[in-house]
């Protein structure tokens, strides 16, 4: 019979396995689309392909709302906000209570590429999930949910 210290050292290494494997996965991932990126034509960053894709499928939000939902510091991502625009790929207006609050949108130019990243974001998607059916896929979908949850946790 094993002491429970080794239990307890035994889940831990386990633990760091889990989330190593979901750092590899996810870092194989945004590589093979990095690679997608750089041998396409239209030279887009990974972080600029997601901004895009926030703002398709939230037309009309605001810089503040990219940086509450990324995450990311309101210095980068006025940088990439600021990028898009210039390269036609972002459009502003102003709101018409605030004028100080902008609301963007996808041009489209920026439609038309953010289209060709997410078709390729599908095809690593789905080759990351081959050999899977759907109730694995839907099992690991519970498991990652459960590890949010413990990570947005109190102390988590």
């Amino acid at each position: 019979m094993r002491k429970q210290v080794d239990i307890v050292n035994n889940k831990g290494n386990l633990a760091e396995e889990v989330v190593e494997s979901v750092h590899s996965v996810m870092h194989r991932f945004r590589s093979l689309q990095f690679q997608a990126l750089k041998e396409a034509a239209h030279d887009l960053s990974h972080m600029e392909a997601k901004t895009l894709g926030f703002f398709a499928s939230r037309p009309g939000a605001t810089q503040s709302e990219l940086v509450q939902h990324s995450g990311r510091d309101k210095g980068q991502v006025a940088r990439l906000i600021a990028g898009l625009r210039e390269r036609g790929l972002l459009e502003a207006s102003a709101d018409a209570a605030d004028r100080r609050s902008v609301h963007l949108q996808v041009s489209a130019a920026g439609k038309a590429l953010q289209q060709q990243v997410r078709k390729q974001a599908q095809r690593v998607s789905a080759q990351a999930v081959s050999g899977l059916d759907e109730a694995e896929c839907r099992h690991l979908l519970a498991l990652l949910a459960k590890l949010r949850e413990n990570l947005a946790a109190p102390g988590g």
